[in-house]
């Protein structure tokens, strides 16, 4: 998956620094990333790439993370007053999901998370006076009222559902493929909880021997994915019961595709399900 990168280790421990030479920097305008085009390759810039705009770009960089002894800022554009050459140009940030190596493209997305954080969080939510980052934590803080928010991060479920030797496979109107059940989770929820609440509001199912898979942070949405396995529980006819889903059916293990591509664990439990490994995870 996206963010298994080992042996590259990430540190997102808070800290205050400055950037040096061999430090990386992401501009962002909204869903679109500032890269450095030479030779057909495409890469997220070093500093030492823009040292005509040093001190105009130092001075608005925040320090996000780390991977391994590679530091990672997040410059604001609006503020830092500089002209790129011909090279640089603007990419959609789903570039992130097969840039190479994936230490990077999980560095990208999991930095576009940070920058739709601060961007959202400018103003203070209670006063509307202007937030000022902390300086003892990942946080803004308001000056005015003392309101402090975090970096938001939504628990979703995501369960792939079997009967025998079928999977149900669902579409929603945002993408052309069948993929698995999902949804967020609600206040007062346990996550076994809101696996059989979504089953059942979006295709009126019922399911048993629920049993955890594995979690994965997912950047793109701001989520942290939680996986489940479960077993149909009575009737198999589906009912879509919301406007969430265009379609959803049983599908054979035999017809699901191979699928070499474990960006996402919903990719990666279907390709479980596929080689009937699933039958292996101990029974809850």
């Amino acid at each position: 998956m996206i963010q298994d990168i080992a042996p590259h280790q990430l540190d997102n421990s808070f800290k205050v620094q400055t950037p040096m030479y061999s430090d990386r920097l992401f501009i962002f305008r909204d869903k679109k990333v500032l890269v450095r085009k030479t030779d057909g390759d495409i890469a997220i810039p070093l500093f030492s790439n823009i040292t005509p705009y040093w001190p105009e770009v130092s001075d608005y960089a925040r320090y996000l993370f780390s991977i391994d002894e590679e530091n990672f800022f997040l410059v604001d554009e609006s503020k830092a007053n500089i002209v790129l050459p011909s090279e640089y140009g603007l990419e959609n940030i789903n570039i992130f999901r097969t840039m190479e190596p994936q230490h990077l493209g999980f560095a990208g997305i999991t930095a576009h998370q940070l920058y739709r954080w601060y961007e959202d969080n400018a103003f203070c939510g209670r006063c509307s006076h202007p937030m000022i980052d902390s300086t003892i934590e990942r946080a803004r803080c308001c000056p005015t009222c003392g309101y402090i928010t975090y970096p938001h991060i939504s628990p979703a479920i995501i369960v792939a559902i079997t009967d025998g030797e079928r999977l149900l496979m669902a579409k929603n109107g945002y993408y052309q493929h069948f993929a698995l059940i999902a949804g967020f989770v609600e206040f007062g929820e346990t996550f076994e909880d809101t696996v059989r609440r979504e089953i059942y509001e979006e295709v009126g199912l019922k399911v048993k021997n629920i049993r955890y898979y594995k979690s994965q942070p997912w950047a793109f949405s701001g989520t942290e994915m939680v996986g489940f396995f479960a077993d149909l529980d009575g009737d198999d006819t589906i009912t879509l019961r919301d406007n969430e889903l265009q379609d959803a059916k049983w599908v054979s293990y035999d017809e699901i595709p191979q699928n070499r591509d474990h960006l996402s664990i919903a990719q990666e439990m279907i390709e479980i399900v596929r080689q009937r490994k699933h039958t292996t995870l101990n029974n809850r």
